[in-house]
C-alpha cells in the first residue's frame, strides 16, 4: 500500500489537450456524454492508485471559458426513488449535489432534462424544485421508434418532439448521476436540433473504463466487468476498430452492440457525415497514458476484483443484488486466479475471530472483529464489547498506533460511554447500547478536548483514507456511515451479527 502507479498531471494534460483537439475538428458544437463518475471516482482511485477521485472535474474546470453542462435524470428514477449504490443516495437528490460540485469547480450547470417524461407527478415536483433554484429544466419524451426505426428516430415525431437546450459554448458535457439517465438521447436530439438549425456539431463520448489501450486481460479492465457484473458487461476487443486499423483496442460488449445503431443515427442526422468507425473512435478517454507503474495497478486492480465479490456477497445477503451477479463475480475472481484470502485483511480477520470466540470474548454471545491495514502494511484488529462496536474498536486501535498511544488507554473517558449507554438504554429503550463507529467518532471529538491522547487520535482521522478493512460481519448503519465518511474502503462476511448466525460462525470457524 501507498505506492502511485498513477500520474494525475500527465493525465490532466493529456485529457484536456484530445477533448480540445476533438472539439476543433467537431465542427461548432461537441457533445460529450459522460459516463462514470466526474467527482469522487473512487473505484478509479482504488485500481489507479494515486489517482485524484476528482480529476475529471479538474479537467473540466481548466475548460471552464469552453464547457457547457446537461444534467440528465430519467423520470421513472424520480418516481421510484432510485439509489445509487455508491452513496445511498438518491438519483434526484445526487442531481442537486452535482449542480453545487460543478459550481465548486467554477463551473455553472444552469440546464436538466428529464428524460423519458410520462407525466408523473414526482418528476414535475422535481421540475418546480430545481427552477426555484434557477435551474432550467427541459422534458423529453420516450423517443419514437427508438431502437428499430431510423427513420421516425431521426424525424419531427422523433427527436424533433424534443425541445432543443440553449448552450452558448462549443462544448457540451451531458452527464447524468447513473446508468440509463439519457445521456445519449439526450446528445442525439441536441445534435439533430443542430443540424436543423444548419449548424455541424458532433458527438463523443468520455468513459474511463473498460481502457481501451490496456490488454483485454489487463486487472484493470477484468476490475471494470466486476464492478459491473449486475450490468452483465463484458470486456471485448473492438472489432470495428480492428477492422479498420489492424490494431487491438478494449471496449464493453453494449457499445460495441449500439455501436451499428449509433452510426446510421449519426449519418442520418448529418447526411452521411459521420467519420467514427469504431466505438474507440468516438471515445475521448486518455486515462491509460496517466499510468506510469503497471505492477501497482495491477496490484491494486487484482485486491478491487476481489472486493468487488465479497461486496455482492453481502448485497445479496441484503437482498439487493441477484445470485447471478454473486456468481458471476466469483468466476471472474476465480479466472485470474484469485481468493478472498489474498486480500491481506480478511486472513487476519479471521484469525482474530477465532482468537476471540476460543476466548469467549463477545457480547450477548456475539463476536464480531474487524480488521484494518495502515499505509506501511501493518494490519491492527478491533473486536466488540460491551462499550462500542468491533468498527469503533478497530479505529481506536488503528489511530492509536498511528499516533504512537499506548493500547491501554482509554480515547473516550469511561464516564462518557457510561453516560451515552445509560441515556441509549434506559431514556430512549434501544436495544444496542453499544458505540456505533459514528456515535465514537463524535465522542473522540468531544473527548478531544479533554485529553491530550484524544486529540493525538483525532489529528490522525486523515490518514485513514483510503486504507482497506475488513469485517466478521455486515456493519450496522451506524458503522457503515462512519467508514464511508472516513473513506476506507471496507469489506465484509456476507453474515449478519446476530446470535443465531453467531453460533453459526463459531461451528464454521471452529
Amino acid at each position: 500500500m501507498g505506492n502511485i502507479g498513477f500520474d494525475n498531471d500527465k493525465y490532466l494534460k493529456e485529457q484536456t489537450s484530445f477533448i480540445l483537439e476533438r472539439a476543433k475538428n467537431g465542427g461548432e458544437k461537441l457533445y460529450i456524454e459522460c459516463g462514470g463518475k466526474l467527482l469522487h471516482d473512487f473505484h478509479a482511485s482504488r485500481v489507479l492508485p494515486g489517482y485524484d477521485p476528482d480529476v475529471k472535474m479538474r479537467v473540466f474546470s481548466s475548460l471552464v471559458d469552453k464547457i457547457d453542462i446537461i444534467i440528465c435524470i430519467h423520470a421513472e428514477a424520480i418516481e421510484n426513488k432510485k439509489i445509487r449504490a455508491d452513496f445511498g443516495t438518491t438519483y434526484d437528490s445526487d442531481v442537486l449535489q452535482m449542480i453545487e460540485d460543478f459550481k465548486a469547480y467554477g463551473l455553472n450547470p444552469k440546464r436538466v432534462v428529464i428524460t423519458r417524461f410520462k407525466g408523473e407527478r414526482s418528476a414535475l415536483l422535481f421540475k418546480d424544485l430545481l427552477e426555484r433554484r434557477g435551474i432550467k429544466v427541459y422534458l423529453h419524451k420516450p423517443t419514437k421508434g427508438y431502437p428499430t426505426n431510423v427513420d421516425e428516430i431521426v424525424s419531427d415525431e422523433g427527436y424533433g418532439q424534443n425541445e432543443y437546450i440553449e448552450t452558448e459554448k462549443p462544448i457540451v458535457i451531458v452527464t447524468a448521476p447513473g446508468p440509463g439517465s439519457g445521456k445519449l438521447g439526450t446528445c442525439l436530439s441536441q445534435i439533430y436540433h443542430e443540424y436543423k438549425r444548419g449548424k455541424k456539431a458532433t458527438y463523443s463520448k468520455f468513459e474511463t473504463f473498460p481502457i481501451w489501450n490496456l490488454p483485454i486481460d489487463h486487472p484493470v479492465n477484468v476490475a471494470y466487468e466486476s464492478a459491473t457484473a449486475d450490468l452483465g458487461d463484458v470486456n471485448l476487443i473492438d472489432y470495428f476498430y480492428l477492422e479498420k486499423t489492424g490494431k487491438t483496442a478494449v471496449n464493453y460488449n453494449r457499445d460495441l452492440e449500439a455501436f451499428p445503431l449509433l452510426k446510421r443515427i449519426l449519418e442520418r442526422i448529418t447526411g452521411g457525415e459521420s467519420t467514427y468507425s469504431s466505438p474507440t473512435d468516438m471515445g475521448v478517454n486518455r486515462c491509460g497514458f496517466g499510468i506510469v507503474d503497471d505492477a501497482v495497478v495491477r496490484e491494486a486492480a487484482n485486491q478491487e476484483i476481489i472486493r468487488r465479490y465479497l461486496i455482492a456477497k453481502v448485497e445479496y445477503a441484503k437482498g439487493r443484488e441477484t445470485k447471478q451477479t454473486v456468481e458471476r463475480c466469483f468466476d471472474i475472481m476465480s479466472k485470474v486466479g484469485l481468493t478472498p484470502l489474498m486480500r491481506p485483511v480478511v486472513p487476519v480477520c479471521e484469525a482474530k475471530l477465532r482468537s476471540a470466540i476460543s476466548k469467549g470474548k463477545g457480547k450477548d454471545g456475539i463476536t464480531c472483529v474487524g480488521a484494518i491495514e495502515t499505509q506501511n502494511g501493518e494490519i491492527i484488529t478491533g473486536t466488540n464489547s460491551p462499550l462500542m462496536h468491533a468498527s469503533t474498536a478497530m479505529i481506536f486501535n488503528v489511530l492509536k498506533t498511528l499516533a504512537g498511544i499506548d493500547d491501554s488507554i482509554d480515547l473516550i473517558p469511561r464516564e462518557i460511554i457510561s453516560a451515552i449507554r445509560h441515556m441509549k438504554k434506559d431514556i430512549l429503550n434501544e436495544v444496542g447500547c453499544s458505540l456505533n463507529l459514528d456515535e465514537g467518532l463524535i465522542c473522540l471529538a468531544l473527548a478531544s478536548s479533554l485529553s491530550k491522547d484524544a486529540k493525538k487520535a483525532l489529528g490522525k482521522l486523515k490518514e485513514l483514507k483510503g486504507l482497506h478493512a475488513h469485517l466478521s460481519h455486515i456493519p450496522s448503519t451506524g458503522d457503515l456511515k462512519g467508514l464511508r465518511t472516513l473513506g476506507i474502503n471496507v469489506t465484509s462476511e456476507d453474515i449478519y451479527p446476530r446470535s443465531e448466525l453467531a453460533r453459526y460462525i463459531r461451528e464454521d470457524v471452529q
